[in-house]
């Protein structure tokens, strides 16, 4: 069993940044991939941010060049660096952890004010 721990979320206005952090009870180099999911009321869980296991990254168009997805190996964490907020990044964020088996963190409210 492995333990995603998400931090980091809060409120903000609109252009503000937020940093969300996911720590890992185990060592993340065993992951095929982290990745940063979301959920606004009333919609889907979508696919933010993606970093593989090689370092490559794969970001939602609504949020490539603001958001940057980044994991430091020995702290077993990864990073996910929001700038330029918008209302529509209101959203509660997952933390995801693929070690052959899906692992989920307990989600990270983010709120953006217009």
């Amino acid at each position: 069993q492995v333990q995603l721990v998400e931090s980091g979320g809060g409120l903000v206005q609109a252009g503000g940044s937020l940093r969300l952090s996911c720590a890992a009870s185990r060592s993340i180099l065993s992951t095929n991939a982290m990745g940063w999911y979301r959920q606004a009321p009333g919609k889907q869980r979508e696919l933010v941010a993606l970093i593989i296991s090689g370092g490559g990254t794969h970001y939602a168009d609504s949020v490539k060049g603001r958001f940057t997805i980044s994991r430091d190996n020995a702290k077993n964490t990864v990073y996910l660096q929001m700038t330029s907020l918008k209302p529509e990044d209101t959203a509660v964020y997952y933390c995801n952890a693929d070690y052959g088996h899906n692992y989920w963190g307990q989600g990270t409210q983010v709120t953006v004010s217009s």
